[in-house]
């Protein structure tokens, strides 16, 4: 007499059972490219720095970009006209509005990095970079450690980067200028910079100021291998120093190439957006990249 009863129990755990592997299904099948390389795509603040802070979120936000970088200053709004301001020096309120705006756009309130800061090794002084990035609740600081030009300083300040990295468990990623001016201009100097140290340390991957210097994008990705922490990911109109940003994909700076290279070597982080270009109208180009940078992350998470 029970049957039916133990067999309508039954169906609905089938059923339960089916609903619950659809939604994994689902669930599954909505994971972008980019979320399966483990791949994000951020807005480098500095790219709207002919704006407020403000202005350069409501603008990612409508690109549908989720993610910001901010750099090592910002624009605030006093009095209708701007002020720049230092980012490691904002006030709590400020840098709370600033991530509550973030949270109303819909972008991740938490930015993937800060910088380009310059510690020194003077440690009372780097040690407030630290600090700050740590109240901010910034994990990864973009640096470009000063040496005064001299490789016999490199290990004097790196001694200090390391510590202060281990000790407030903060990812130090050196940035490369273009060269042959900039101290870290070519992989090699950064190779040497964080040779031996701590897994902390590593490479803000400039892909762009290495077209500028004359440098292989694809080659120099290569020689970082297992250091790149995070990028600021350009394509450029020619190789020179006068170069320019263009939409990736269209320029001369391989960027499919980067991309498959980054994939081989199992990078993981945020792909930046630094554009340098049409300061006052360069949202269209942006989605430009973006549109690029989700049809390759598609193509290159499903290719084996």
């Amino acid at each position: 007499m029970k049957t039916p009863h133990i067999l309508g129990k039954l169906g609905r755990i089938g059923l339960a059972a089916i609903i619950g592997t659809c939604t994994i299904t689902s669930m599954a099948a909505a994971e972008t490219g980019a979320e399966k390389l483990g791949w994000e795509l951020a807005v480098h603040s500095y790219t709207f720095q002919k704006f407020s802070i403000y202005d350069a979120i409501d603008k990612t936000a409508a690109l549908g970009i989720k993610h910001m970088s901010v750099s090592g200053g910002v624009n605030l709004m006093e009095d209708g006209k701007l002020q720049r301001a230092s980012t490691p020096d904002l006030q709590p309120s400020e840098y709370d509005a600033i991530l509550a705006r973030m949270k109303e756009k819909g972008i991740v309130p938490e930015f993937v990095n800060m910088g380009v800061v310059k510690p020194s090794a003077n440690e009372a002084e780097s040690r407030k970079l630290f600090a700050a990035a740590k109240r901010l609740g910034i994990k990864v600081l973009v640096t470009e450690p000063e040496t005064h030009g001299k490789m016999e300083e490199l290990p004097k300040v790196m001694d200090v980067v390391e510590k202060l990295a281990k000790e407030y468990n903060i990812k130090v990623a050196i940035h490369n200028h273009p060269g042959p001016q900039n101290f870290y201009w070519k992989p090699e100097t950064v190779l040497a910079a964080v040779q031996g140290r701590s897994p902390l340390l590593g490479a803000c991957a400039d892909v762009g100021h290495w077209v500028r210097s004359g440098l292989d994008p694809v080659e120099c990705l290569r020689k970082l291998e297992g250091r790149i922490i995070c990028l600021h990911f350009k394509d450029l109109n020619e190789k020179s120093p006068k170069a320019h940003d263009v939409p990736w994909g269209t320029g001369i700076s391989n960027v499919k190439a980067m991309m498959a290279e980054l994939k081989r070597q199992k990078f993981r982080g945020a792909f930046c957006v630094e554009y340098e270009y049409h300061w006052e109208n360069s949202a269209p180009e942006i989605g430009k990249c973006a549109e690029f940078f989700n049809a390759t992350c598609e193509e290159l998470a499903a290719a084996k």
